[in-house]
């Protein structure tokens, strides 16, 4: 019905009543994290009046640590159980184990905001490492060695949180914030490689004739351009050597881009979405030369990875997932097209109205802000009958 909040059915279908909510990882995971990413402005609006009193994580490290450690590590979690069983034509966490891993994840997010340190320490740094244990089971019973960098950097995600918490505990001298830029940078890997892997193949299938194309020498020297950059943050590099790696890291990323054929997927909004959030890559990586050269504030790259690009591939892969996986049409509604709009909107007002226009930062922080919890609060709504109902054509997941 035009209108409705319902989403596209099969006329054939008859979607089950049962709750389904732990049957697959990106259903549990996918909910918290849109529901989390719509919250966690109000929860940084609520930790600067002072109404949380003294949480062990305040101020800019506690939204740095919960939009990496929280939301975008939710949503790389639920992707990977999803994807990790066609990987490995094996079943990956359900039931009461999947509902035990989302619930550690939720602990993680309610200890931060407590005065309890090491609880939230291990918790938050058990959650990435319980995870990457169940994605190592189905993947050693099938000998599926292409896929298992995924529990590398899953463990590498847990080494990295374990460093955030035990800085603000005093243990390690070690600023926090390397620990969030080289979690970061873990997740702009993780994005790079399914975006290689799924962005050509979804512009090929979507548009007819498009002819989206991989080079593996384009494709060596992207990944292994945010890897070099990943290991100058670990070794506090910075300066012009750091610049020359960014610049070359977006040039690599940039002509990646341009061989899929972006500009052939207008009309299809699930595809543009990729593309447009993949676009935030190279800008982020110019801003992080800029900002490495002192010509700019770091928090523009920061945004410019945080919101456009990982914001905005996250919104993309959760809407197609979800609906591949519930057996719905590969098709965004008008709906979806503006959870796309507003946060990628907010991507653009979060970096370039503050860069364009310092007088106007306070403005345009709180207008990115409402346009990101829109969006992701649209998903929440939207996506919680899909993501606990079960599939519509009966399968399994």
């Amino acid at each position: 019905m035009p209108g409705s909040m319902q989403l596209d059915e099969p006329p054939q279908a008859a979607p089950g009543r049962e709750f389904a909510l732990w049957r697959l990882g990106f259903r549990p995971f996918y909910l918290l994290a849109s529901t989390f990413a719509a919250l966690s402005i109000a929860l940084w609006a609520l930790q600067f009046s002072g109404w949380l009193g003294r949480p062990y994580l305040q101020g800019p490290i506690w939204h740095a640590h919960e939009m990496t450690f929280g939301f975008a590590l939710a949503v790389v979690v639920g992707f990977l159980l999803t994807a990790g069983r066609n990987w490995a034509n094996e079943p990956t966490l359900s039931g009461a184990p999947l509902a035990a891993l989302a619930a550690l994840w939720l602990a993680g997010r309610i200890l931060v905001l407590t005065p309890f340190g090491w609880a939230a320490a291990l918790v938050n740094a058990a959650f990435p490492l319980a995870a990457a244990i169940a994605l190592a089971i189905p993947f050693v019973k099938a000998g599926n060695r292409r896929n298992y960098f995924f529990v590398g950097l899953l463990v590498l995600m847990s080494a990295a949180s374990l460093a955030v918490h035990l800085d603000q505990l005093g243990v390690l001298r070690f600023p926090g914030m390397i620990g969030i830029q080289a979690a970061l940078d873990i997740v702009l890997f993780i994005v790079v490689v399914m975006g290689g892997r799924v962005i050509p193949m979804f512009t090929n299938n979507g548009v007819p004739g498009a002819a989206a194309t991989r080079r593996p020498w384009v494709e060596k020297l992207a990944l292994g351009s945010v890897l070099a950059l990943l290991a100058a943050d670990l070794l506090q590099a910075g300066g012009a050597l750091l610049a020359v790696l960014a610049v070359l890291a977006a040039l690599a990323h940039l002509v990646r881009w341009a061989l899929w054929q972006p500009w052939k997927t207008l009309r299809n909004p699930l595809v543009w979405v990729l593309q447009g959030a993949y676009l935030w890559i190279p800008v982020h990586l110019v801003l992080r030369a800029l900002s490495a050269l002192g010509w700019l504030a770091p928090t523009f790259a920061t945004h410019a990875l945080t919101v456009g690009a990982i914001g905005g591939m996250i919104i993309g892969m959760m809407t197609r997932t979800a609906r591949g996986h519930t057996g719905r049409p590969l098709r965004a509604d008008r709906w979806e097209v503006a959870c796309y709009a507003m946060v990628l909107a907010a991507a653009l007002v979060r970096v370039f109205v503050p860069m364009l226009a310092p007088a106007l930062t306070l403005h345009a922080v709180l207008c990115s802000a409402a346009l990101w919890s829109a969006g992701f609060g649209l998903y929440a709504v939207r996506y919680w009958p899909v993501l606990t109902r079960p599939r519509l054509d009966g399968l399994p997941g």
